[in-house]
């Protein structure tokens, strides 16, 4: 019996999006959504109870990071990744294969696995399927992810098709060594790069392994928007429908609106953290660069239209105050503010689906923020 199982609640008429619901051993979560990227045990700047003020239904955590600090071990002393930082929801875990390859010259690729070096302190590290498996079943996260390779763009055909085998073999080897399925979710992740083929070759493997979920890896990593799309109009409909279908790395409110209508249920990314801690907020009527002197005097709100605690209690002028003094304050207040903005499109975006209107929504959310 598998630790999250999906349910299938209604396809939206007029785009072919899906409201579901992932139940897991920490809850049930309501999809499509948005999961904060917790990298250290952490979403950078918040609070557990913040999250939860903000609706956060799961976050997601990095198995790199916390392997190399403090350690899989002693977090799994504390009681397993959720007692350790005190959050007591959904937690999906990543391979680490990303943040690995990321690597460029510190690591090497065998079939056995990646050796690598510590970006921390240089030391040298071997990171392998089931070393993958064995770190995230210490963690204890709800959903783990199959340790992968993660082919950049551009990439030939050939260096491709190579990777994505091997991220097959490596799948086969993850489910051999993970032994806690009854309270943890391996999921699988589907790759090939820019090729049609070569995807649906990928998405074939990878399906073929019974699992409770599955990824599309390898996009948003420098590829055109336009790309994107197009690899998502013919790899989604591969996997099954009623598993869970999640695409790694996305976080854009264009591309999490483009996800859903193509069939995709669960996304993370760090953009929201990011730009807020360099001074820029996502509202309803687009990007706001709050550090620019435009905003040194307005007294007003950054979104009318939000309902989170920066919105109700601060103005544009002082947050600019703040980022500009590096107060630490000001990222907090903009990344409440950000990771709020995405979590209420994504629960609009549920009532949307719900309503038979999604791509109404669409035109109507693209015209206010991007002014199209």
């Amino acid at each position: 019996m598998y630790a999250v199982k999906y349910e299938l609640i209604k396809t939206c008429k007029q785009s072919g999006a899906r409201l579901g619901r992932l139940h897991t051993p920490h809850g049930v979560i309501e999809t499509p959504i948005f999961m904060p990227v917790g990298t250290q045990a952490t979403v950078k700047a918040m609070t557990p109870d913040e999250l939860k003020e903000i609706e956060s239904q799961i976050i997601l955590s990095n198995t790199y990071h916390l392997y190399l600090r403090p350690g899989h071990d002693l977090i799994k002393k504390a009681g397993g990744l959720h007692k350790f930082m005190n959050w007591d929801r959904p937690i999906l875990t990543d391979s680490g294969g990303f943040q690995v390859f990321s690597l460029g010259d510190l690591r090497k690729i065998t079939e056995e696995g990646v050796e690598f070096r510590s970006h921390i302190d240089g030391s040298k590290h071997v990171l392998s399927p089931e070393k993958a498996v064995e770190i995230q079943n210490a963690l204890g996260s709800d959903i783990m992810m199959a340790f992968d390779e993660c082919a950049p763009y551009p990439a030939d055909r050939e260096y491709v098709k190579k990777s994505l085998e091997r991220t097959t073999r490596w799948l086969k080897r993850c489910k051999e060594a993970h032994k806690n399925y009854e309270n943890q979710a391996l999921f699988g992740i589907v790759q090939g790069g820019m090729y049609r083929d070569l995807r649906e070759q990928s998405a074939r493997e990878i399906t073929s392994i019974d699992l409770p979920g599955y990824a599309i890896g390898g996009v948003s990593v420098g590829e055109p928007k336009e790309l994107m799309y197009e690899i998502l109009d013919y790899t989604v409909p591969l996997l099954p429908e009623d598993k869970p279908r999640y695409l790694m790395g996305v976080g854009s409110p264009d591309d999490l609106l483009e996800g859903v209508i193509r069939g995709v249920d669960m996304f993370d990314c760090v953009l929201p953290t990011r730009i807020a801690r360099n001074g820029t907020a996502m509202t309803s009527n687009g990007k706001v660069v709050v550090r620019n002197a435009a905003y040194a005097e307005d007294f007003t709100t950054l979104d009318p239209e939000c309902d989170c605690h920066t919105c109700k209690n601060y103005t544009k002028a002082y947050i600019r105050h703040l980022i500009k003094t590096n107060e630490i304050l000001g990222a907090r207040l903009l990344t409440i503010h950000n990771l709020r903005f995405l979590l209420k499109m994504m629960k609009e975006v549920r009532e949307a689906i719900m309503q038979d209107r999604l791509l109404d929504y669409k035109e109507e959310f693209f015209e206010k923020y991007y002014g199209k």
